[in-house]
């Protein structure tokens, strides 16, 4: 898919600044964008890489516009005319490319395969490797060697599955994440996403266990990471390798887990953190924070109007300090 900056500008709603004849070929971060490619910018702390860009062109607002020094498509809601970009890039999966187990069998050399199983163009599987019944792996999908695949598990288009892996039954890997930008009239618009799952070697997800696919770069999940059933990783996290996750934790968008990390059972975990190396989460924490050091962490607080939360919160991280001066003033009056 290609198209001109006049027929992005049109189909955005944009004020276009440049060459409008210009082609796009695809969106990018600001960062990792290419001549051929668009990307967005939603905010000021992104001013930087608007700068350093080497997009063919980017989407702003009138608050950023100035630090463009590239092709630019001015619009009021930059995350809008972004998710409605995106549809036009999403190569989605043909359903006439999905074709039997014995239309596809004889491709590979020492897999296992059982009936039910659907198998799209391009998919690489390595030897050794079995896959249960009643799976759909996608187009140009790839699983490496003496891997496991449970039955009824979903492989989506484009994602890779490292070698000696186990998969078990149900699970989805490259499932569609969860974004949305909200119109004037309050009313939600899907963000398609673009990137992938990549899955490293010696890694076992649990039965039922989601993974979403990246917005535009990918979901990682690192060698030697052990995830429980009834997990749920949501786009572009990045999980360090050795870590283990406990079953009915949620990871929200863009969080990087450390290296040899443990999260407990049904935590949740909010989007855009960075947890360091060998962190340990209790069972039903929430981690609303960055966690920088190594250590256990544990936490719990009661459901509340987020106002009253704030202040709550604020006094139990002053609670060691209040104690302190009260025995150092009963000391005093003694």
């Amino acid at each position: 898919m290609k198209l001109t900056l006049q027929e992005i500008a049109k189909l955005i709603d944009a004020t276009l600044s440049g060459d409008s004849s210009k082609e796009i070929s695809g969106i990018n971060t600001l960062i990792d964008a290419d001549s051929n490619q668009i990307s967005y910018a939603v905010s000021k702390k992104y001013k930087e890489s608007l700068i350093d860009s080497g997009a063919g062109a980017v989407i702003v607002d009138k608050k950023l516009i100035k630090h463009c020094t590239t092709n630019t498509l001015l619009v009021e809601n930059v995350y809008l005319a972004y998710s409605i970009l995106t549809h036009k890039f999403k190569q989605q999966q043909n359903i006439n490319h999905l074709q039997a187990v014995s239309m596809r069998i004889k491709a590979y050399n020492n897999v296992t395969i059982a009936p039910g199983c659907i198998i799209g163009k391009n998919v690489t599987i390595g030897e050794n490797t079995s896959i249960g019944s009643n799976c759909v792996i996608e187009d140009d999908v790839i699983i490496g060697i003496n891997s496991i695949i449970e039955s009824n598990v979903t492989i989506q288009k484009g994602c890779q599955v490292g070698k000696k892996c186990v998969i078990s039954s149900g699970a989805i890997i490259g499932s569609e994440g969860f974004g949305n930008a909200r119109d004037k009239n309050g009313q939600w618009h899907s963000i398609a996403h673009l990137g992938s799952v990549f899955i490293g070697d010696d890694v076992s997800i649990g039965a039922n266990t989601t993974i979403d696919r990246g917005s535009i770069a990918n979901t990682e999940i690192h060698s030697g990471v052990k995830i429980d059933n009834l997990v749920h990783i949501a786009h572009n996290v990045i999980i360090g390798r050795d870590t283990a996750i406990a079953a009915k934790t949620g990871i929200a968008g863009t969080t990087v887990i450390g290296k040899r990390c443990m999260i407990g059972g049904m935590v949740g975990i909010v989007g855009h953190l960075t947890i360091a190396d060998d962190v340990i989460v209790n069972a039903t924490s929430t981690v609303n924070r960055n966690i920088t050091k190594p250590g256990i962490y544990t936490g719990f607080v009661p459901l509340m109007l987020h106002s009253e939360w704030k202040k709550v919160g604020l006094w139990i991280t002053k609670l060691d300090k209040i104690a302190t001066l009260l025995k150092i003033k009963l000391k005093n009056i003694k």
